[in-house]
């Protein structure tokens, strides 16, 4: 489509500042942005959507349209949201660079603008994607009965023959034609994979679509973006478009058309980021209560508001479970509150549900840096192959209930986020014990900040605790100070290790299989396949080294300890 079309629709309400020369330009997408040089995501042929958020001073105008000319882009529209009107100083630049300038009328979304562009685009480069969009728009018109992002995938199946799927930051699958039951399912370490791939290729700056290989099939990773903030806000919230295909041989049109289908995806994912105000608004609330002391009866009442909103139909009051997270960059110029919130919407559903319904029933505040997850647990019986928790001790009485495990959270995420954290990130995360009662929230609360503190001692990019750990010694442990641990392991260790060095008498090994084995003669024996006299011997030359009695329980927690924090 030309610039020109723009003006000729009175819906879009964009009012031509300067350019008129230039209104022949051929539009190819649409980028909304607010990054102070957004090059890298630029490709040429663009409409620019921003809301000057750049501008701190007249000069930021010249550098920042300098860099849109450089880039090919087709022309700049600009909010009126937050200004009364637009600078002067934007319209110079733009008329320096001959670039073309639009105001966009505040009752005006960035979204409304850019389902009308890609419609239009789409339209004329494919017909095959006219339907798309068009069955797209009926959809997004119809509400949440209309289908989702399935109507677009599964339209991909059906006129372009391409299996696809949009994918959550960790792996989970949001959308696609084979969960309708078109063919088989994308396995979940496939999954895991290529999110991985996708955030480490996105942290390294280059454009998608990003081509792997792996389980015998390739597949284009295509970003899914739905603003032009700091990659490091969103990137552990973004989904991704998964295409089985390489689409490093196809024609641009094509590539135009996919990108066309990821914007689409993106306007549907800010309506679906839109919806979670409310729940948003009610974890706030009751965060709120549960920090100030409230009255358990107060903070009841709050839950009961809550509970139809992320369970409607729900016959019972829910079992609840708390959630803690702080995501931290280095330099601390992006606030990790906002983050946490949003990773947390995206990651704290079962691995194995499908589709974006499930993140409904997550409510999730932030205050700082640190985001607060209220679960809703309903009161029903375990699967046998799902781990479950405890209810607590307030409530001995209540059904079974499925909840969080720290562990298992883990093992679901920490590969392709720590990809995403890449060398300056990191999460961490902490879980409650399941409560059923607004007396034990304080103390869940409590305890999840505390399991989240126990991970923030551990190494790695994305850790994680849960309330199980807070009664071990595991809890103790990461709060030792460094000297005194060095001190300590030192004194203890320090003589085996030499004589393994000089002797090679693997007196360590020996240790740590005594141990496990509770101080067994014959089981340890037999799992480091001596004889029980060569065993003897080698305690023997343990306790002679460091000076202590492995018979004794206080000798034997030393040495259980030392090699713990060594």
């Amino acid at each position: 489509m030309r610039l020109r079309a723009l003006l000729e629709t009175d819906a879009l309400g964009l009012r031509l500042l300067g350019g008129e020369d230039e209104l022949d330009r051929t539009v190819r997408g649409v980028m909304t942005t607010d990054l102070r040089d957004p090059s890298r995501y630029l490709s040429g042929g663009e409409l620019v959507l921003t809301g000057l958020a750049w501008r701190r001073e007249p000069e930021d105008s010249e550098r920042f349209v300098r860099i849109l000319a450089a880039a090919g882009v087709a022309g700049l529209a600009a909010g009126e949201a937050e200004m009364a009107s637009t600078p002067d100083d934007l319209v110079l630049a733009c008329a320096r660079h001959r670039m073309p300038l639009f105001s966009v009328d505040e009752d005006v979304s960035f979204a409304s603008i850019t389902e009308h562009v890609v419609r239009q685009v789409s339209g004329e480069r494919a017909g095959d994607l006219a339907a798309v969009v068009d069955r797209h728009r009926r959809m997004m018109t119809a509400g949440p009965a209309g289908g989702g992002p399935e109507v677009v995938l599964d339209l991909l199946g059906s006129d372009l023959d391409l299996r696809a799927w949009v994918l959550s930051p960790s792996g989970r699958p949001i959308a696609g034609s084979s969960l309708a039951g078109a063919g088989p399912a994308l396995p979940a370490a496939v999954s895991a994979t290529l999110a991985g791939e996708h955030l480490a290729a996105s942290r390294t700056g280059r454009r998608g679509p990003h081509r792997i290989t792996t389980a015998g099939a390739t597949y284009s990773l295509f970003p899914i973006r739905s603003s032009g903030r700091d990659l490091r806000e969103t990137v552990l919230s973004d989904w991704l478009l998964a295409v089985e295909a390489d689409a490093g041989d196809w024609p641009e049109e094509r590539l135009d058309l996919l990108h066309g289908v990821t914007q689409l995806i993106a306007v549907e994912r800010d309506r679906r980021e839109a919806a979670r105000t409310v729940r948003r608004r009610l974890a706030q609330e009751v965060l709120e209560l549960v920090q100030t002391g409230a009255a358990p009866a107060e903070i009841a009442a709050r839950l009961r508001v809550a509970a139809p909103v992320l369970l409607p139909g729900l016959g019972t009051a829910p079992h609840w479970q708390i959630v803690v997270a702080r995501v931290e960059w280095e330099g601390g110029d992006i606030p990790g509150g906002p983050v946490a919130q949003a990773l947390l919407e995206e990651v704290l559903v079962d691995p194995g549900a499908i589709g974006p319904d499930p993140s409904d029933r997550i409510a999730v505040a932030h205050t700082g840096d640190e985001a607060v997850a209220l679960v809703p647990l309903p009161s029903v019986p375990p699967a046998p192959s799902v781990p479950s928790v405890s209810a607590g001790p307030d409530a001995e009485d209540a059904a079974a209930v499925t909840g969080l495990h720290a562990d298992a959270l883990l093992a679901a995420v920490r590969e392709p986020l720590s990809r995403g954290l890449a060398d300056d990130g990191r999460l961490t995360l902490g879980v409650s014990a399941a409560v059923h009662s607004a007396e034990g929230l304080r103390g869940a609360l409590e305890e999840a900040r505390h399991a989240r503190r126990v991970a923030a001692a551990r190494p790695g990019r994305v850790c994680a605790a849960g309330h199980q750990e807070l009664a071990s010694h595991v809890l103790l442990l990461p709060f030792v100070p460094d000297d005194v641990r060095r001190a300590f392991t030192a004194r203890l260790l320090d003589p085996l290790r030499d004589y393994d060095r000089r002797h090679r008498a693997e007196l360590i090994p020996t240790l740590e299989a005594f141990l496990d084995c509770d101080g067994s003669w014959t089981r340890c024996a037999t799992r480091l396949h001596l004889h029980v006299n060569t065993l003897r011997y080698r305690v023997g030359r343990i306790e002679q080294l460091t000076g202590r009695d492995l018979s004794r329980l206080e000798d034997k927690l030393d040495f259980f300890l030392a090699l713990r924090m060594s």
